[in-house]
């Protein structure tokens, strides 16, 4: 699939790219991606939400747009939260006030959320988390959208990756993982 009615999105890739490539922390990095993906698509917030080493939670790893409210208001559950998502599959939820597959569909009205799109963050074919857009008014997603949202997504991955093995040293997926495992489980106890 090629973007074919955005044009625009093509620029914001390149500068995604460039923050990637950039020797910047991995939090200024994955800021700089979730802010230009929220502000590319016109949305209310984006969040970037990693999976703890049990894959059992999706905590947020960066965020632009959300309240501290939303953010913390409990933990995600990653079988109870749009869960088609770690299938590996985007999900576009529609009324996020309504809709099941949202955990926190009270919390979503109050921080005025109408639709919800999750794209799954991959690495190397495995899901490692899930980066969000919200929107404030009811909102059906385009597959350019979509997309887009995809690359960035990926772009992620590979920035957390970049840090892990520059940080370690070393060149290994299954070391990269064990890393990023280690660093996340510390940042989720924090």
């Amino acid at each position: 699939m090629a973007l074919k009615t955005e044009p625009r999105y093509c620029q914001n890739l390149y500068e995604v790219a460039a923050v990637v490539n950039s020797a910047q922390t991995i939090e200024t990095v994955l800021h700089s991606i979730v802010e230009s993906v929220a502000q590319e698509v016109r949305a209310k917030g984006c969040a970037a939400m990693l999976l703890t080493p049990d894959r059992k939670h999706l905590y947020h790893t960066a965020t632009y747009g959300l309240s501290d409210r939303y953010v913390t208001k409990g933990p995600v559950l990653a079988d109870k939260s749009i869960s088609e998502a770690m299938d590996g599959k985007p999900v576009a939820i529609f009324d996020a006030t309504e809709d099941k597959r949202i955990q926190y569909r009270e919390q979503a009205r109050k921080e005025g959320i109408a639709s919800i799109l999750t794209v799954p963050i991959l690495l190397k074919g495995e899901v490692i988390g899930v980066m969000r857009v919200y929107s404030e008014k009811p909102r059906h997603f385009t597959n350019d959208d979509i997309y887009f949202i995809g690359i960035a997504a990926n772009m992620g991955a590979i920035a957390l990756e970049n840090a892990v093995l520059s940080k370690t040293g070393s060149h290994g997926h299954d070391t990269f993982k064990q890393q990023l495992q280690e660093l996340e489980w510390a940042r989720w106890h924090e």
